[in-house]
């Protein structure tokens, strides 16, 4: 399910970061979120941990150690703390439930599947848990699982959830690992050996170093309270009950501390339960105050039956037939022996009927499942299974054609149905508001990446400060530039060029023109002002004032002679010439238009640099006085074209800009 997916996402983005997540989902060919009731594949996870270990450049099984316990703290955080909690009173007690978790959970994520999607639902394939104890107090766990290589995980959990709510420290190793042939192919089983170690807090410990008597005098004063008798009869009915619930050797001290009521001083008397000698219920009333229940032997054969089992099984009112004739073992995943169910004893089993064995009229509806737990009676040789139908909505009731009715009074599966329904409808909302959440953020996703692509072209059309105003509805303000570059270029024969070509091949030379000379405005951080025709205009030093605007300018001059040499002329099939003209001063600009507005400069600056390009020279770039000027002492090689007749300016003092003597063609270009 997503949850699991969602988890080690939420666990690489608070470690390591979004940066680190996207990296990895795209390694892994995965998407960015995880519907949390959505199934997906196992591969999908295998993944993601696959490429986690070759990116954060960690083994496997520390990589899976440490999604472990952050797996339980964000169970914890999603909202299953309570639930996790009181599963046990110790560590054997909460491992020993944790199937019985797996399988309420199930109810939910499967019934939540089958009423959204309508469909034959997913079984929840959770992994399998059997602890036994050990006279040393440590433990052995059994674990099983359809899915290899996943085993280091335990640790994590399990030593995360010792910590956090039994103060214990654990240590677990593997001491055998193995494939066994179960009835649904090969399973993995891993026992790891578990060994516990309180942890003392520090006041604890600070308390307890600081004051070494304080076991020893607090021993003596309860054992002078204690009559002595007393205390030998209630220590020895504990050692007659067997192995304590935790089981861990005790000291003399902790033995009395054990059956001892704190703050008052009483003796606790070992309970022991009384039986009565005969048993004060006939077979009619057991059948049917236990609807659900059969008794069978060492073969499997039964013995006895509730009424309830009976109705939808006729079979088994024929005693002595076969058990697994008429079932089969849907959970734990084992054979159906009497000595595998012995070994999973503690684990709930889950019972379905077969279709073949069934009555006509059930054949065609969904098989009954049965839900409860085993017990052995060691007297009569026979195991006992004490159970109820495994229903999880009115609708499977009445699918299976089966009414509350059917169901004992005081079995809770009566409340869990109904509680259920409700349940699932809010699980469904929840569902869809998931999905909504989803969608919206797929769609702002989408929104932010046009609202990048529209504002990219806003940028290209006007200066980015100037766009940011105009798009917070503020009036740009016209601004006064001292000192700036300006640049016209035009291409030369140009007229002419058009009377002998197609539109369409003028527009494919011009663009080709115009998308080199984009590209080195960029290179040398010049701003585009407009193109008008063959017209190019460049300033250096607007919108943003620079002290190297004329620099900028006349590199770019530079690097546009060159760019021109690669289009061609449709005419000649020739490389095309261009005039380039270049003036300093200063300027006047701002935002001109509502409709289609455009960054505009004015001033006598402008004209100057247009006569510059429409005296210029083809292939050369001509310069102002002033501008000469401001590359003089620059590394450019510059050569005096003397006075010329500028129409409207009179004569003016002219030069070309040839080269710059300490940048090569390629930093020019912008190459690499």
């Amino acid at each position: 399910y997503g949850f699991i997916n969602t988890c080690l996402k939420s666990l690489v983005v608070e470690k390591y970061g979004e940066e680190t997540w996207e990296k990895l989902r795209l390694q892994a060919g995965v998407q960015d979120s995880f519907l949390t009731f959505e199934v997906y594949k196992d591969e999908i996870t295998m993944q993601l941990i696959d490429k986690a270990c070759k990116i954060l450049g960690v083994p496997a099984d520390m990589v899976l150690r440490e999604f472990g316990e952050y797996f339980f703290e964000f169970c914890k955080r999603s909202g299953y703390d309570h639930m996790l909690r009181t599963l046990g009173g110790n560590l054997y007690e909460f491992i020993e439930n944790l199937d019985a978790l797996h399988s309420y959970l199930s109810l939910s994520y499967q019934a939540s599947f089958d009423f959204v999607c309508d469909v034959f639902p997913q079984e929840m394939n959770a992994p399998s848990f059997r602890v036994e104890k050990n006279e040393d107090g440590s433990m052995h766990l059994h674990y099983y699982s359809d899915r290899r290589g996943l085993c280091h995980i335990v640790p994590g959990i399990i030593g995360a959830a010792a910590l956090d709510f039994f103060n214990i420290e654990i240590s677990m190793e593997i001491v055998n690992q193995t494939e066994e042939e179960e009835r649904t192919g090969k399973k993995e089983h891993i026992v790891f050996h578990v060994t516990q170690n309180p942890v003392f807090s520090y006041k604890e410990r600070n308390k307890f170093s600081s004051s070494p008597q304080y076991l020893a005098d607090s021993e003596k004063q309860i054992e002078n309270q204690l009559n002595k008798e007393a205390l030998e009869k209630a220590k020895n009915a504990i050692r007659d009950r067997g192995s304590s619930v935790c089981p861990v050797k005790k000291s003399h001290w902790k033995t009395i501390r054990g059956i001892i009521t704190l703050g008052k001083g009483k003796l606790l008397r070992g309970f022991d339960p009384v039986y009565p000698k005969t048993l004060w219920i006939d077979t009619k009333t057991f059948c049917n105050g236990l609807p659900f229940h059969m008794v069978f032997d060492k073969e499997l054969r039964v013995k006895q039956a509730g009424v309830s089992i009976q109705k939808i099984v006729p079979g088994l009112q024929t005693m002595g037939i076969s058990l697994d004739q008429y079932f089969s073992i849907v959970h734990p995943e084992v054979p159906f022996t009497i000595s595998s169910i012995q070994k999973f004893i503690n684990s709930q089993f889950v019972f379905q009927t077969r279709r073949e064995m069934m009555p006509e009229t059930w054949k065609q509806r969904p098989m009954l499942e049965l839900r409860g737990q085993m017990i052995w009676m060691e007297s009569l040789q026979c195991m006992l299974y004490l159970c109820s139908p495994l229903l999880r909505t009115l609708h499977e009731l009445e699918e299976r054609q089966m009414h509350i009715a059917d169901i004992a009074p005081h079995d809770v599966t009566r409340d869990l149905i109904l509680l259920n329904q409700q349940r699932l409808a809010e699980m469904e909302l929840s569902n869809q508001l998931e999905r909504k959440k989803e969608e919206l953020r797929i769609l702002s996703n989408h929104l932010e990446e046009e609202k990048k692509k529209t504002e990219a072209l806003l940028y290209a059309m006007l200066p980015q400060h100037v766009a940011n105003q105009l798009k917070e509805g503020k009036r740009v303000e016209a601004g006064e530039f001292k000192d700036c570059t300006i640049l016209f270029s035009d291409v030369v024969t140009f007229t002419n060029i058009c009377a002998q070509c197609e539109p369409i091949q003028i527009v494919l030379m011009l663009n080709s023109m115009y998308l080199r000379f984009d590209r080195l405005t960029t290179v040398h951080d010049v701003y585009k002002v407009e193109t008008i025709g063959d017209a190019y205009m460049v300033v250096g030093g607007v919108p943003v004032p620079v002290p190297t605007h004329a620099e900028r300018v006349a590199n770019f001059a530079l690097g546009m002679i060159i760019a021109a040499k690669g289009v061609q002329n449709p005419v000649s099939g020739n490389p095309i010439q261009i005039r380039v003209g270049i003036h300093t001063g200063p300027v006047l600009a701002g935002v001109v238009g509502e409709k289609m507005p455009r960054y505009c400069l004015f001033g006598d600056t402008v004209n100057i640099a247009s006569r510059m390009e429409s005296h210029g020279v083809p292939s050369k770039i001509h310069l102002s006085s002033s501008a000469y000027q401001c590359l003089k002492y620059k590394n450019f090689e510059i050569t005096e074209r003397g006075e010329i007749e500028v129409k409207g300016k009179g004569k003016m003092h002219t030069y070309f800009l040839v080269r710059n003597k300490t940048a090569t063609e390629n930093e020019i270009m912008g190459r690499p």
